[in-house]
């Protein structure tokens, strides 16, 4: 199977932009990826696009701006992991040999305030268990309980990941936060408060991807696409598994099922991962997914947090970019803005957010419906 790797990124900073439409973001984003990778735009042979919000054919609206190719431009709409999605079809359909050079770009202008329809089943919307903050506080509450854990640890994720975004000048948010104000911060559903909790917004990010041998022909400065894992929820998935799951069965999480799969098709370990930016859509996600992607064991999240084993300079450095409750997220477009930090931290060009010696990076993305991507990068 061919190798696979990233020429160039591009992205749009992630915030709110009354001025710009989802074409704008999205051009941006795409022209700094092509320019990124010294690659034009005649050469790249397919396209993939991931948005949620928009009308159709979006990615159509955004490239034609390059000029009309003729080349095929899909369009993906897979919730939170729409632009990782892309990037996984794409990076099948160069394995496969079906091309060579292709563009993907996660683009978004999401509302203000809860996103609605968000993948639920029925019976949680008639019980009110289908809106976003109330299903992220059953999930906050029960990692509380089986790691131990107070609401001081729900703050230092948000501390933390607000600290990393003051050096990220794509962020929404570039302002520390002390714990008194994420505390007291207004309380959306107990145990979250509105500082532990991600605003979906607008942006745009791009990378352009093809094979080495390809790619080599316009740059040395890529990164290999070591796995990308793509899966969806089982009956017994998550705190929600279905009726028909037996009373008894052993529930398992889907973070657990996509990064095992992607560290066995990486050959590597979470313990060879430089950093990882990860699906913070709120704090308590944050740290059961750091432990479902074997990052931290379970019974050990206190310690952890208290040691500064996620902090830049820790033993594994999570959302050094800030993550999404700094950047915010742009459904179409978060899990390629982590692509992008994860590619210049492993080409050594991330500024002072830079974790020294950078060779592994992994991103995680959990979207409405179970589906889920976990993609590592190597140089």
């Amino acid at each position: 199977m061919r190798e696979v790797v990233i020429a160039g990124v591009g992205i749009h900073p992630f915030g709110r932009f009354p001025d710009k439409d989802y074409r704008d973001l999205g051009r941006e984003a795409t022209l700094m990826a092509l320019k990124d990778a010294n690659i034009p735009w005649n050469d790249i042979q397919v396209a993939y696009v991931g948005n949620v919000m928009a009308e159709m054919t979006k990615g159509h609206q955004v490239l034609q701006y390059f000029g009309q190719t003729g080349i095929p431009i899909i369009n993906v709409e897979n919730a939170c992991t729409s632009g990782s999605v892309g990037m996984w079809a794409a990076m099948n359909s160069i394995q496969n040999g079906q091309y060579d050079l292709a563009l993907v770009l996660g683009v978004e202008k999401a509302p203000k305030g809860m996103i609605a329809n968000c993948g639920y089943d029925r019976w949680q919307m008639y019980t009110g268990t289908g809106a976003n903050p109330a299903h992220f506080a059953m999930q906050t509450k029960e990692t509380m309980w089986e790691h131990g854990l107070d609401k001081s640890h729900l703050a230092y994720i948000s501390i933390l990941n607000h600290r990393n975004g003051v050096k990220n000048p794509y962020a929404m948010y570039q302002k520390e936060c002390t714990a008194e104000e994420v505390l007291n911060s207004p309380m959306v559903c107990d145990p979250l408060t509105l500082l532990m909790l991600c605003a979906p917004n607008e942006g745009a990010a791009a990378a352009v991807i093809g094979t080495k041998e390809a790619v080599a022909k316009y740059t040395s400065k890529y990164v290999t696409i070591a796995a990308l894992a793509f899966l969806t929820k089982t009956p017994a998935d998550s705190i929600f598994p279905d009726f028909s799951v037996p009373i008894g069965t052993d529930l398992v999480n889907i973070t657990t099922r996509v990064s095992a799969l992607a560290y066995e098709t990486a050959g590597i370990g979470p313990d060879d991962l430089s950093l990882i930016e990860m699906q913070d859509t709120d704090s308590g996600s944050q740290i059961r997914d750091m432990v479902q992607a074997g990052l931290i064991k379970p019974g050990d999240v206190a310690r952890a947090l208290a040691d500064g084993d996620i902090a830049p300079t820790g033993r594994i450095p999570v959302n050094v970019s800030g993550g999404l409750l700094s950047k915010g997220e742009p459904l179409g477009a978060s899990s390629m803005g982590q692509v992008v930090e994860l590619t210049w931290q492993l080409r050594g060009d991330a500024g002072p957010r830079q974790v020294p010696g950078a060779k592994a990076g992994a991103g995680h993305t959990l979207g409405a419906a179970g589906n889920s991507c976990f993609i590592i990068l190597k140089n």
